[in-house]
């Protein structure tokens, strides 16, 4: 604990009294960090900071890059921006030297402002002038790592941008409908074209090719891991985190991009910790950070083919074959088709599986229509209203009660913009290339009636793909994978642990796991619990 006479040395607190000079000693945190090491991150909650002895660096994120953005020594403080104006920490603040600073946080810093003023007026002076630091910042402006031209309404377009933004790859847009983009095409015919900031251009490549010119790792560094986790959506990369942070050496095989089905969801509301709701990709951007910066390798745009229950191996597209000491299927989920005539002919020139944020631009100023009765279909619903004409919802049962949180049906009633059709389905589709209309029809009359629509979103439920497993895997009659208890034909002289298949060492979690419940906490939930049993299975394996 720091005392009222080291106090004094500080510059903010040289001039109070002795009394208040014990109440700042007794309210503070006083840190210690290693070089490495953050006091806080950019995004936490408002803090204030003042340096006492080392040497700290102002960390953020500025176009994809940790940059640094100012230095503190003792004497000077951090955090008086967000003090001032009640937001979160603008910057991450991390010792490069053996540091020691304190934390005041905002309760006893407003108390410390009634008994001396001083302090807030020094606090105020010195904010209005790192406020103009940070407009110069703000000003700064974004430079894409790539362009991607073609068609605004394109199947390959849509593809190609929703693996960027999912990604957290920063790209512009250039629509190639627009006559004003003309002189930029030039004689382009064949669309998606992908462009470099050197200018180097790429027509219609594919996922990989993206991948590679993004700088996203897409082969393993290694050949034998201690934990294998297949599938990146929330249970994975919470796997990856914990498995990372316990010394696991740890990889994550993702198909296309980190999120899973939940970085679809436009605002996922009930997650905790969230007050005001978090978007999917949001909440699998920071996980994927987390789990990067403990160590987890990720690789992306790689489909698994084959797994060998006796080696415990994974072979992956291409061939190369990975070895581990445990797998973990945490591949969940894929929206349910809807089986109407020609829909794949629409997929992505109006028909959308899922519904991101990444989406609005399709959906503005249009009428759209959502089919689904689910917590993604409502949470879809609220976020489009706010960007198309109009919204419905095309509800097949009785009411949205039975399959939709309760906080969602209130905001949905109370929401001018969107329209609930209840016992109504979509039995058919319109349009050339692109959708134009489709038929909609009341169960309860048995009338049709075809109505403009030129965004279609489809969320009618999910499907474990699992039919590519080897026969040892136990699967129920939908195909999710049996665990624990349920895993009958399991063979061992123990019993299973909870989230082991039938299979000694691979174990299910998440959205794949039968019985699971499918919700984002509940995932994230079982991945924490997935890398708790690998440890016990390691400890039995080598005793």
């Amino acid at each position: 604990m720091i005392s009222p006479d080291e106090l004094r040395s500080v510059p903010l607190f040289s001039d109070l009294t002795d009394d208040q000079l014990r109440f700042v000693a007794r309210s503070v945190e006083d840190i210690r960090l290693m070089p490495g090491e953050f006091a806080g991150r950019e995004g936490d909650e408002r803090a204030l900071f003042i340096m006492i002895e080392g040497r700290t660096e102002l960390t953020k994120e500025v176009n994809g890059v940790e940059r640094v953005v100012g230095k503190r020594h003792p004497g000077q403080i951090f955090g008086e921006v967000p003090m001032l104006l009640s937001t979160k920490l603008p910057a991450s603040i991390g010792a490069v030297e053996p540091t020691r600073l304190l934390k005041l946080e905002p309760g006893p810093l407003v108390k410390l402002a009634v008994i001396a003023p001083q302090i807030n007026e020094a606090l105020s002076e010195l904010a209005v002038g790192r406020m103009r630091d940070l407009r110069e910042l703000a000003s700064e402006a974004a430079r894409p790592e790539l362009t991607v031209i073609g068609p605004m309404i394109d199947p390959r377009v849509h593809v190609v941008c929703t693996f960027l933004v999912r990604n957290q790859v920063q790209f512009e847009s250039v629509n190639a409908d627009d006559p004003a983009n003309a002189e930029r095409l030039g004689d382009l015919s064949d669309f998606p074209v992908l462009e470099t900031a050197d200018g180097t251009r790429l027509t219609n490549p594919s996922v990989r090719q993206i991948a590679a010119l993004s700088g996203l790792a897409v082969d393993p560094e290694l050949d034998h891991y201690d934990v294998i986790v297949i599938g990146g959506g929330p249970t994975g990369l919470t796997a990856a985190v914990n498995g990372a942070a316990e010394g696991l050496r740890t990889l994550v095989i993702e198909r296309f991009a980190p999120g899973g089905q939940a970085g679809t969801s436009s605002r996922i509301e009930n997650y905790t910790g969230f007050p005001f709701g978090v978007s999917g990709d949001e909440l699998a951007a920071k996980a994927l950070r987390q789990a990067k910066r403990l160590g987890s390798e990720i690789i992306v745009t790689r489909t698994v083919e084959a797994i060998d229950p006796s080696a415990r191996t994974v072979t992956l597209d291409g061939g190369t074959t990975l070895a581990a000491k445990v797998i973990l299927l945490t591949s969940g989920v894929e929206w349910r088709r809807l089986p109407l005539e020609r829909i794949e002919h629409f997929v992505g020139n109006g028909v959308y599986y899922g519904a991101a944020r990444s989406d609005a631009g399709n959906a503005h100023g249009k009428n759209v229509y959502i089919i689904g009765a689910g917590n993604s279909a409502g949470q879809a619903a609220i976020f489009f209203s706010r960007h198309s004409k109009a919204v419905t919802l095309i509800v097949r049962g009785e009411s949205l009660a039975a399959s939709m949180s309760q906080y969602l049906i209130d905001q949905i009633a109370t929401n001018p913009h969107i329209t609930v059709e209840t016992r109504s389905e979509v039995t058919a589709l319109h349009g050339d290339d692109d959708l134009a209309e489709i038929d909609v029809t009341d169960n309860r009359t048995g009338t049709t009636t075809r109505r403009e629509a030129e965004v279609l979103f489809v969320m009618i439920g999910a499907d474990a793909e699992t039919s590519w497993l080897p026969q040892e895997i136990g699967r129920d009659a939908n195909g999710f994978v049996l665990t624990g208890p349920a895993a009958s034909g399991w063979h061992a002289d123990r019993d299973p642990f909870a989230l082991e298949t039938t299979v000694p060492g691979i174990f299910a979690a998440g959205d794949v796991r039968s019985g699971s419940v499918k919700r984002v906490a509940a995932g994230v939930g079982e991945g924490g619990m997935a890398i708790a049993f690998v440890h016990q299975y390691l400890a039995l394996a080598n005793p």
